[in-house]
């Protein structure tokens, strides 16, 4: 419609510039996008002056993501109109939003001359300042154009024209970057640092920054000193005030006699003093009227630092086992209190744990109703105690030596206060937590250690128990987490796309969580939820290049200026997120997966996304692993816990499996750049057409991905294995056990055998034919062997407990992968072959004789086609019989003899058992689709 309107304001008015644009905008927006460019730039020569226009072009060019072309619209206005200053600042944020740094601090300049207002000015040093850090030269930035900003910003200082404290903020980051503490210090303490007003304590804290890099230490403790009089709650004042008394004891540090100690005050250099002020806030504290955490922990804290340098004993700071436990005792209540516990339990012994639990048990008001009964809370606070204990004893590894008997003996306890807790939370609305969620939570901990020790019951009760935690709390994160991870760990992704929807992840959360889906999205045969959660992922990731240049123009303009490098150093992170780029690989190889050579030619679908053999996009030496691994609670103990190694092993194993799909994708996107028949034997020739070069970069591509097939392996050999809550592991180890790797190698070694065989012509090329036969051959076996390591059931009835073999599944997807790259080489096969034979058969006709030989390639090549047509028949009748008996199975029917199983939890059983085998209906019925599709194509290859 608003096309429509416009075309007719145009037959009125053909040249209303305005009505041209929306017009491009609504082309655009139904995806004519040559149409609109065309229009829009029609307009654009023109070189219009007219706001409207100006404003309907900006907004065009920002949805074709062409931002350079708004520069040059407001560069034509600004030259026609000089003096105006919208036009100006338009053109400053043009620049802004491409980058452009030194147009922009020209701009700024340009724009202070016609109205000499302060932030115009300052934005011209904000973009040196760009300059500066966008160098890659830091010479360059520590000699010229931090000085000059310097200068700048000194020249308004002398003539008194500071004005706004984002002014003053500008002028300390340039004293900072050049490493003028000094000076940068005496700014913030002076006349201008009045100005810094709109944080909280925020000259104090710039203060204390500089005197740090300074190493000033006596300054440091002073001003923390003063600042904890203040406020004896702030944490991070204790952990200055601690570090500069003992910097200043390592020091020998002693105040002057005379004089003031030193420009904040009196300063504490010794343990007494440190011992003393500490007790002092502990003092003050009883006398407050509210409860305060900070100096508690500080006693522990400096206990902890003194066993560090050990010399704890001389004093007396108590015992830090009773000190916890008064901490306990006054804020057992809080939910807090795990947390701030858990960083200083390393100071019990370990023979301390079990009479420590015992005794912060004693003090909470429990009532038993009988005698042999569980003795319950019988209000929240009593419960949150008792809930913090938990979470100790599941810390300090009490649980973890425990007998399978006592542990599920735990679990029911826990269920049981669980399930009693909810009493509490009645009038909870939907979107708050239950009080007793961390009950269900732990008791699920205590069973998926039981399912790693060969449990099998134990992850269905895992699953049950989640299901009816997330039926009382709908809300609750970490049971949903819990259960995307143990279902996709049991491959089942149905329910999982479902959760993780529910999650509501917001923003930067598709970075840092995003992997749990990702990684078994394509691997468990849900191939259209697996398009669905990449495309989720790429829409943020794409959308945050347009956002950042918004958030950095509301930052010039609002003066937020040390908020802008902070935008660009968060927008390079996304760009080089690791899972940005695992995203896309795996997007576009699903996309070939589902599309190449079924709805469009593998040549349409390369080119449609753009992708070129020769170019990496990936920015190997800046990834970064933006991954939130510990999302998920764990109560673990340290040497069962996360550690940094899992991370930098997670980290290694995930960008080598990438190198090894990325140069997949980059291999496949050449095949159809060979399709080019070529002279024979005209070398200079297929120089000329560039097809040979297209032949070197396969080459090239396969000598790295062999490179990285062996790191892969090498890798493996270490036999890692993450905790259960760590990172999940790729399918590195699956492809290569499953021999699908062996397969595709094979296959792009195979391409190259065929092009030498298209360039030699099939004269004397005997040998060369040989090979490719022996390559059929052995692929074939190869591709038996790999659906051999599909067969078996998915599900299977063990003694009354199910068991599942998600393997199978991978495996199967594996296969369903390696047939389409076999075909897609095939494809590549009959076009090289098909004019030879039709030569061949002109040459009959010419000769008139029957008794031209056939070359043995072609009867090669048929019976290759002919065995994969069977192969992949059979893997369908396998993938149908498979469908036959998860259709059939009957799992209510599974004897739940289990006498733990309540009759609420059999409920859930239920539906857990229902969801995975529904899963793996609908994983088996999309792979047999898509092999179904599969087939038609190899039927079609027919030389």
């Amino acid at each position: 419609m608003a096309i429509q309107q416009a075309d007719k304001l145009l037959k009125k008015h053909k040249d209303l510039h305005c009505a041209k644009v929306l017009k491009a905008i609504g082309l655009q927006r139904t995806g004519k996008q040559d149409e609109a460019y065309a229009l829009a730039q029609e307009v654009a020569a023109l070189e219009p002056t007219d706001d409207n226009s100006l404003q309907a072009l900006t907004i065009l060019y920002r949805e074709m993501h062409r931002p350079e072309l708004v520069t040059k619209l407001y560069e034509a206005a600004v030259k026609k109109v000089p003096n105006s200053e919208e036009y100006h600042s338009h053109l400053f944020m043009a620049y802004a939003r491409v980058g452009e740094y030194k147009k922009m601090q020209q701009a700024g300049m340009a724009l202070y001359k016609i109205v000499p207002k302060n932030p115009y000015y300052f934005w011209s040093v904000m973009s040196l300042i760009m300059q500066s850090i966008s160098a890659q030269d830091e010479n360059l930035s520590k000699t010229m154009f931090l000085p000059l900003a310097e200068r700048m910003v000194e020249k308004m200082v002398k003539e008194d024209k500071i004005e706004a404290e984002a002014e003053v903020e500008l002028y300390y980051m340039i004293l900072e970057r050049l490493e003028k503490y000094k000076e940068a210090l005496d700014v913030v303490r002076g006349k201008l640092g009045e100005k810094l007003t709109s944080e909280l304590q925020s000259r104090e804290n710039k203060c204390m920054a500089m005197y740090k890099k300074l190493h000033r230490w006596p300054e440091c403790n002073a001003l923390a000193r003063r600042l904890l009089l203040k406020n004896s709650d702030d944490w991070q004042f204790y952990i200055t005030y601690f570090d500069s008394v003992f910097q200043l004891i390592d020091e020998s540090w002693t105040p002057p006699a005379e004089e003031e100690h030193s420009l904040e005050g009196e300063v504490h250099c010794s343990i007494e003093q440190a011992v003393n002020f500490i007790e002092e806030r502990i003092t003050e504290e009883s006398k407050s009227s509210r409860p305060l955490r900070g100096p508690y922990l500080a006693k522990l804290e400096l206990i902890r630092r003194l066993r560090h340098r050990g010399c704890n004993d001389e004093y007396k700071l108590g015992d830090p086992e009773e000190l916890m436990f008064q901490y306990f005792k006054k804020f057992g209540d809080k939910p807090c209190c795990f947390t701030d516990l858990k960083v200083f339990v390393d100071l019990l012994p370990p023979s301390q744990y079990t009479k420590f639990i015992r005794q912060l048990l004693d003090v909470i008001p429990l009532a038993a109703a009988a005698e042999n009964e569980v003795a319950l809370p019988g209000d929240i606070k009593a419960l949150q105690q008792h809930l913090c204990v938990v979470q100790l004893s599941r810390l300090l590894g009490i649980y973890h030596s425990m007998e399978k008997k006592q542990k599920l003996a735990v679990v029911r306890e826990l269920m049981l206060r669980y399930r009693h807790g909810l009493e509490f939370g009645k009038s909870c609305l939907k979107t708050e937590l239950q009080f007793s969620d961390y009950y269900c939570l732990l008791a699920v901990h205590l069973l998926l250690d039981l399912w790693l020790e060969g449990e099998e019951a134990a992850v269905w009760q895992c699953l049950t128990l989640l299901e009816e935690g997330l039926s009382h709390s709908p809300s609750n994160a970490q049971f949903k987490l819990l259960l995307i991870r143990i279902y996709c760990r049991l491959g089942a992704f149905e329910p999982v796309s479902e959760l993780y929807s529910s999650l509501d992840a917001k923003h930067i959360q598709h970075d840092t969580i995003g992997y749990l889906l990702t990684r078994y999205a394509g691997s468990l045969g849900h191939y259209a939820a697996a398009s669905q959660s990449c495309n989720f992922a790429l829409r943020f990731f794409h959308s945050n290049q347009k956002d950042t240049s918004e958030y950095i123009i509301q930052a010039y303009k609002y003066g937020a200026f040390e908020k802008i490098p902070e935008f660009i150093a968060f927008r390079n992170r996304l760009n080089s997120s690791l899972h940005f780029a695992q995203v896309r690989t795996e997007r576009m190889l699903l996309d070939l997966l589902l599309e190449a050579n079924i709805s469009t030619s593998l040549e349409e679908s390369i080119k449609s996304m753009s992708l070129s053999p020769e170019e990496d996009d990936i920015p190997w030496k800046d990834l970064r692993d933006n991954r939130d691994l510990t999302v998920l609670f764990s109560w673990d103990p340290k040497d069962r816990d996360i550690s940094e190694e899992h991370r930098k092993l997670s980290l290694e194993e995930e960008t080598l499996w990438l190198r090894i799909r990325s140069l997949t994708l980059r291999l496949v996107s050449g095949l159809p750049t060979l399709g080019h028949t070529i002279q024979p034997k005209n070398s200079e020739k297929t120089a000329e057409n560039g097809v040979s070069s297209k032949i070197d970069t396969i080459r090239a591509l396969l000598q790295q991905l062999e490179a990285a097939v062996d790191s892969g392996k090498k890798f493996l050999e270490q036999k890692i294995q993450y905790p259960v809550l760590g990172p999940p592991p790729t399918r590195m180890a699956g492809f290569f056990s499953n021999g699908s790797c062996q397969c595709q190698t094979s296959l792009f070694y195979l391409v190259s055998d065929i092009y030498e065989l298209d360039t030699n012509g099939l004269e004397d090329s005997a040998e060369i034919q040989e090979r490719i036969g022996n390559s059929f051959k052995s692929l074939v076996e190869r591709l038996t062997d790999l659906f051999n390591k599909c067969k078996g059931d998915l599900i299977e009835v063990r003694d009354g407990t199910l068991k599942t073999h998600p393997n199978l599944l991978e495996n199967l997807v594996f296969f369903v992968e390696t047939i389409s790259i076999a075909l897609w080489v095939s494809s590549y096969c009959d076009s090289v072959l098909r004019p030879f034979k039709s030569n061949l058969q002109k040459k009959k006709k010419k000769k008139k004789e029957s008794s031209v030989a056939m070359p043995p390639v072609f009867t090669h090549f048929l019976d290759y086609v002919t065995e994969l047509q069977t192969l992949t028949s059979n893997v369908i009748d396998h993938i149908k019989g498979l469908e036959i008996i998860l259709t059939a199975l009957k799992l209510e029917e599974l004897s739940l003899k289990d006498t733990l199983l309540l009759q609420e939890e059999k409920k859930f059983t239920k539906t857990v058992q229902g969801k995975v085998q529904s899963s793996y209906h609908h994983s088996v019925q999309e792979i047999g689709e898509l092999l179904k599709k599969r087939l038609d194509t190899i039927k079609k290859l027919k030389i």
